[in-house]
């Protein structure tokens, strides 16, 4: 994790946008170095900028003017491959979640977020982790449950040791809590879980969460 994380907000709420700023002036390890309030902005400035900080996190609206979160997300991985990107919207809409998901977001927080739980998810996705609203995870662990099992094979993807850090990871833990409960080091459970996402060809835990509950993982973990 770098000395200090570099923020981009893309928020077309100036009320919004000051309620970050708030947040992340309180805590030295967090500097906001850009806001924007479009997408298309947003986007310009970064191919118009020869020289500029590139931020370690964007924290990233859906529901913006002109183009939207979910739209802009693919130009912004382009833009910004090396960042994390962080859903931070008022929509727990199911087809805005899973969307947001399967795009390869590295986190979905809710704006009714207290300051410490947008602080904790900035640091999380910046620890290897993902951050998401806890009321959205159990959204999709019900949602993925509902999906048909599949074949065997599908099915022995994982260790019983994956499944079983991959449920705690669903269930909101970082990898120290999950270290701590398990009683192994943090590089173990890092280790596991770089092991599943290969395993599984996922880019981060929210789509690891995803295709894992469309293979019927957590089902037969949790016989």
């Amino acid at each position: 994790m770098p000395s200090t994380i570099k923020v981009m907000l893309v928020e077309d709420s100036k009320i919004y946008q000051k309620a970050i700023e708030r947040a992340v002036q309180g805590d030295q390890e967090i500097e906001l170095i850009s806001q924007f309030g479009t997408a298309e902005f947003a986007l310009r400035s970064l191919q118009q900028m020869s020289t500029r900080k590139e931020p370690d996190v964007l924290l990233l609206d859906l529901n913006l003017p002109g183009m939207s979160g979910l739209e802009a997300l693919p130009f912004f991985q382009q833009a910004l491959p090396d960042a994390k990107i962080i859903i931070l919207t008022q929509s727990d809409k199911e087809a805005d979640v899973l969307d947001a998901i399967k795009k390869g977001t590295d986190g979905y927080l809710l704006k009714k977020s207290t300051n410490k739980e947008i602080i904790k998810g900035i640091k999380t996705v910046m620890d290897g982790g993902a951050t998401i609203d806890s009321n959205v995870a159990r959204f999709i662990l019900q949602t993925m449950k509902q999906t048909p099992r599949r074949t065997k094979t599908e099915t022995e993807k994982l260790t019983k040791k994956e499944q079983e850090i991959l449920t705690l990871v669903a269930e909101g833990l970082e990898q120290q809590e999950i270290a701590t409960q398990l009683h192994i080091s943090r590089n173990t459970v890092a280790t596991h879980i770089r092991h599943i996402y290969n395993k599984l060809e996922v880019p981060n835990a929210p789509a690891a969460i995803n295709k894992a509950y469309k293979l019927g993982l957590f089902q037969q973990n949790n016989r």
